[in-house]
């Protein structure tokens, strides 16, 4: 399988025991990748490919995966609004608990890093993404010599296409800018 990733951006978030779930349930790694290397450095976790292919030299940096991992509260329900009235009644804790997410948001040299093993990678960071609740993931990749937009946005397949255009300007108003030669503020 060929393949690149030319343009991603990520705003995925999603609890980082369902990325471990996922990944302790054995799920199907394309081909190319025979296993992944789940490292966690602070508040950063990093998921590495392990490459299928010996012919790959163990100095080359395969592809991975990064997510920041933050600390959020999670309520059973939604919490009242600051500055609500209270009307004289006694406010009633809401059950909450604390849930560390994995939060993959960047585009693609934040969120998935290196070129060897990196269309394969994709499709699994595709694959997370469908399972993920918050957040969207667009990319534009090639396979086979076929370009292909992808397009999840919570954790749902959306529509996409790739436009191409003689000329991107064209598609922008030019006198949306700060014309610097002609301005009279700057002497």
């Amino acid at each position: 399988m060929s393949g690149r990733v030319y343009r991603l951006h990520s705003t995925l978030e999603l609890p980082l025991e369902e990325v471990m779930d996922y990944f302790e349930n054995d799920p199907d790694l394309p081909p190319e990748v025979e296993d992944v290397d789940i490292t966690r450095r602070n508040n950063t976790l990093i998921i590495k490919a392990v490459s299928t292919d010996d012919s790959l030299s163990k100095y080359t940096p395969t592809a991975q995966l990064k997510a920041s991992v933050t600390e959020n509260r999670v309520y059973e329900e939604e919490p009242p609004r600051a500055g609500a009235p209270a009307w004289g009644e006694e406010e009633e804790e809401i059950p909450s608990e604390l849930v560390e997410f994995a939060c993959f948001k960047g585009d693609l040299e934040t969120v998935l890093q290196n070129t060897a093993l990196q269309y394969p990678m994709f499709l699994v960071l595709r694959e997370i993404a469908l399972l993920s609740e918050k957040g969207t993931l667009t990319a534009i990749t090639e396979n086979d010599g076929d370009l292909q937009a992808t397009r999840i946005v919570e954790g749902e397949t959306r529509a996409a296409s790739v436009e191409v255009v003689e000329n991107p300007q064209q598609n922008s108003s030019s006198d949306s800018g700060v014309n610097w030669r002609d301005n009279k503020f700057i002497s």
